[in-house]
C-alpha cells in the first residue's frame, strides 16, 4: 500500500506568507490588556497563541465552551509563563457578565471572534444567529465604547459580502453596527477583518474529507463548480493582527486570498495524499447546494471598490455611498429590541430590510426576495 503523505493545503493555496510588520504589532500589544472573544475556537485560539509572542500584560479569554476553554488553559500554561491569562466561562450575551468583565479588567484592545459560523445550520436558526452575532457583537462594541477600549477588531467574513444565507446577513448586519459605532465613538477605534475559509478549521471542508477519506469515501461535494476562498489558519490571524495595527478606525480589511479553489480539486489532491487515486479507491458523490449556499463568493459589493492600502495582502473595502451610518444604528438597535417577539419569517423579513443586498439561496426563505 502506497505511503500516506501528510496533505499540506500550501501545496494548493496560492496566497503567500504573510508580511508582518513586527514592531508595529508589538507597539500595539506589547504590556496591555487584551480581551480575545470566542478565545477557544479555531480563529480565536489562533489568536491568542500569536498575541503571546508580542508578550500582553494579560489575556482575557472568552468563551461558552466549557471543555474547548479549559483544554486552551491547560495549553498555553504549558508554553508561557509571562502573560497573565485569565479563562472567562461565559455568553458574549450576558450583558451583566460582559459588563462586569470589562468594568474589573479594561482592557486595551477587544478581538472579537466569537460566532455562529455554519452557513447551512444557520439558516433554520435565524433567531439564534441574530442573537449570537448580531446582538453578542453589539454588547461587546457597546461595553468597547463604555470603557475606552482603543481597538476593537471585528473577525468578519466574505459571505457577508451579497450574502445569500442566515449567517452571512447576520454578519453584514453585525459591520453595519461597527461601523456606526466608530463614527459615533471618540476614543475607540473599530477595524473590521474580512476572509473566506479557513481550511482545518472547526467545520471546514479539510477536516470533514479528511475523516471520509480515512472511511473509505465517499467524499461528499455540493457541486462540481463550487469553489471557495481559503486561507490557512496562521496566515489569515498574521493578517488580523497586521490589520488591528494598521488599521485608524472605520475599516473595512479584505485580505488577498488568491484564486479561488474548487471544492472538487482540493478533494482529489487531498484524496491524492492519502496515496489513493479519486473515482477509483475513493468515490465523489454530489449531494447538491444545501441552504444559504452560493456557488461563489464575491468579494466587493456593487457600491464596493478595493483600495490598495500600504501592506499588499491587505486591501480596503471603500463604498462608495457612506451615509446613514448612524441611521442604521437606531435600527438595527430597534430590530434586536423586539426580536423576541417575532416569529422566524419576520427575522429574516427584517434581515432583508436591513440589508437588501441579502438574496436566500436554496433556502426557504428565497420567496421573501
Amino acid at each position: 500500500m502506497t505511503k500516506e503523505r501528510k496533505f499540506q493545503i500550501e501545496q494548493l493555496l496560492q496566497v503567500p506568507q504573510a508580511l508582518l510588520h513586527k514592531e508595529q504589532i508589538s507597539e500595539q500589544v506589547s504590556g496591555k490588556i487584551i480581551l480575545v472573544t470566542g478565545a477557544a475556537g479555531s480563529i480565536g485560539s489562533e489568536i491568542v497563541k500569536q498575541l503571546l509572542l508580542y508578550v500582553p500584560k494579560t489575556l482575557l479569554l472568552v468563551d461558552v465552551a466549557e471543555m474547548p476553554l479549559n483544554k486552551l488553559c491547560l495549553k498555553l500554561e504549558g508554553i508561557q509563563k509571562t502573560t497573565q491569562l485569565i479563562p472567562y466561562l461565559g455568553d458574549i450575551k450576558d450583558e451583566k457578565l460582559m459588563q462586569q468583565l470589562f468594568a474589573t479588567h479594561q482592557p486595551d484592545i477587544v478581538y472579537h471572534t466569537a460566532a455562529n459560523k455554519h452557513v447551512p445550520l444557520l439558516e433554520g436558526f435565524p433567531y439564534q444567529a441574530i442573537q449570537n452575532n448580531v446582538l453578542g457583537t453589539k454588547i461587546i462594541a457597546d461595553l468597547a465604547v463604555a470603557f475606552h477600549v482603543k481597538t476593537f477588531v471585528f473577525i468578519s467574513t466574505d459571505k457577508a459580502v451579497n450574502p445569500s444565507s442566515i449567517m452571512g446577513a447576520s454578519k453584514r448586519i453585525a459591520e453595519q453596527y461597527i461601523l456606526s459605532e466608530n463614527e459615533m465613538s471618540e476614543k475607540t477605534n473599530f477595524i473590521i477583518t474580512r476572509f473566506g475559509n479557513v481550511f482545518g478549521s472547526s467545520g471546514s471542508v479539510g477536516p470533514i474529507f479528511s475523516r471520509q477519506i480515512k472511511a473509505g469515501g465517499p467524499v461528499t461535494i455540493t457541486h462540481p463548480e463550487m469553489e471557495r476562498y481559503f486561507m490557512t489558519l496562521t496566515q489569515a490571524c498574521e493578517l488580523v493582527l497586521e490589520a488591528g495595527a494598521m488599521g485608524k478606525g472605520g475599516e473595512i480589511f479584505m485580505f488577498d486570498m488568491g484564486a479561488p479553489i474548487r471544492i472538487v480539486d482540493l478533494a482529489h489532491q487531498m484524496i491524492v495524499s492519502a496515496g489513493l487515486l479519486p473515482e477509483i479507491d475513493i468515490k465523489i458523490e454530489w449531494i447538491g447546494l444545501r441552504p444559504g449556499e452560493k456557488l461563489q463568493e464575491d468579494l466587493t459589493t456593487i457600491n464596493d471598490v478595493l483600495v490598495e492600502t500600504n501592506h499588499p495582502q491587505i486591501k480596503l473595502v471603500q463604498p462608495v455611498n457612506n451615509s446613514q451610518k448612524e441611521q442604521k444604528a437606531k435600527e438595527i438597535s430597534a430590530f434586536l429590541l423586539h426580536l423576541t417577539t417575532l416569529q422566524e419569517v419576520d427575522i429574516v423579513k427584517e434581515m432583508k430590510k436591513i440589508v437588501p443586498e441579502f438574496k436566500s439561496k436554496h433556502s426557504v426563505y428565497t420567496d421573501l426576495d
